[in-house]
């Protein structure tokens, strides 16, 4: 099990992991963003697709109050399992993009 403290190491490895992804198209940048001192982390896509700006959270994980909250979770594999992969208890993720009702039916932490 990994202690709170270590929380900002496992999510900066896991947003590694994911930065790794780059998209097939030049125009497109991968963006991982860290913030140690306000607890936030993301991974954004932007540039163009011919003159269409794109530009998109991907991952949005912050820590509050000793949790991992999942703010958003565009993965295709989910975010979660490799948290919980990695050690981190179920107890300690929230699921944050659901309404906070809906959370103590998700198995995970409520908030």
């Amino acid at each position: 099990m990994v202690e709170p403290g270590n929380y900002p190491n496992v999510i900066e490895k896991i947003l590694r992991e994911y930065s790794k992804f780059q998209t097939n198209y030049d125009e497109f940048e991968v963006q991982t963003v860290v913030d140690r001192d306000n607890q936030h982390y993301e991974i954004n896509i932007l540039g163009w697709d011919g003159y269409k700006r794109i530009y998109g959270r991907v991952l949005h994980l912050d820590i509050k109050n000793g949790k991992i909250w999942i703010q958003h979770d565009g993965t295709k594999s989910g975010v979660a399992d490799d948290l919980l992969e990695m050690g981190v208890p179920k107890s300690d993720i929230v699921l944050a993009f659901h309404a906070p009702y809906k959370r103590k039916y998700t198995g995970f932490a409520e908030g």
